[in-house]
């Protein structure tokens, strides 16, 4: 492929912008410079042409035939550029990149997402599960959403849309009679070993030593475990909602709030036009979540 000429874009821009526009003081505007450097500008095309593009005093300046041949290229080329700017930049706000905590996804956004797309066709969402601290400048997330106490960041946006409670679950036929925390093998998830202590901390409840311990790479692991009778485990009320109401899991002991929240993280830059409709639903969504029976409602 041959390489392309190093045109010179600037000059190019401010004679297209005087051309259309007719004075040099309207196209000093709309490009927001001062008048003298569209003129500036013009010269050195001239200049670089080798040949006048404008003619007349310097108050009333026309084109001259090779200026009207130069203007009306550029006019077709800048009008294409733009509406393929635009094009793209519309496809671009289109679609939403979120990063999500793995079993909020699957237990909660994702089930739900249908109600988003059927509300808002033009959209495409596309969850990628992610843990940690959000960094936009190095991830190619349109937002995120994180289960945190505060979300720290330079020039980050952090909305709370859900309340998070948390407490002891397992299979309804382990509950029968009474939960047993001493002699009920205990589930843990390997990243977030201390969760039965900040449980025992929030509910005042003292948690006796297990007779044994059950641990698992993720919390939806964890929680299938629970489902499947091989000991209790503990969990935000809203990742097993759907799960006690259908009779798969028990809450023996209720749920007690954390200080941790549900946020909806953004980027400080003007975000894409997308995301509002997002975070609008999302925060519908969470003022649906049914509440969940606490720990004084079950002692």
């Amino acid at each position: 492929m041959a390489k392309r000429s190093q045109l010179p874009l600037t000059a190019l821009r401010a004679f297209e912008a005087f051309a259309r526009l007719g004075k040099m003081s309207l196209a000093a505007d709309e490009l927001c410079v001062t008048h003298g450097a569209v003129s500036r500008q013009v010269r050195s095309l001239e200049a670089l042409c080798g040949v006048k593009l404008t003619q007349g005093p310097r108050n009333a300046l026309k084109l001259t035939d090779a200026g009207a041949r130069m203007s009306a290229s550029l006019g077709r080329t800048f009008d294409e550029l733009e509406q393929t700017f635009q094009e793209v930049r519309a496809a671009a706000d289109r679609d939403l990149h979120i990063s999500c905590v793995g079993t909020l996804a699957m237990k909660w956004l994702i089930p739900r997402l249908s109600g988003f797309h059927a509300r808002h066709p033009e959209l495409s969402i596309r969850v990628t599960e992610a843990y940690g601290p959000v960094d936009f400048t190095r991830e190619p997330f349109d937002a995120a959403i994180r289960l945190a106490e505060t979300i720290d960041g330079d020039g980050l946006t952090a909305i709370p849309f859900l309340d998070n409670f948390h407490g002891p679950v397992v299979a309804p036929g382990l509950a029968q009679g009474g939960l047993d925390l001493a002699r009920t093998p205990r589930l843990h998830t390997r990243p977030h070993r201390q969760a039965w202590d900040e449980w025992s901390a929030h509910a005042g409840v003292p948690v006796p030593e297990a007779a044994e311990h059950r641990e698992y790479e993720h919390l939806f692991y964890m929680l299938e475990a629970a489902v499947a009778g091989l000991g209790v485990g503990l969990s935000p009320w809203i990742y097993v909602a759907n799960d006690i109401a259908a009779g798969k899991l028990a809450a023996p002991f209720g749920f007690t709030p954390t200080p941790a929240r549900f946020h909806l993280v953004a980027p400080g830059a003007p975000p894409k036009r997308g995301l509002k409709a997002f975070r609008e639903w999302l925060i519908e969504e969470a003022a649906k979540a049914p509440a969940p029976p606490m720990l004084a409602e079950v002692s």
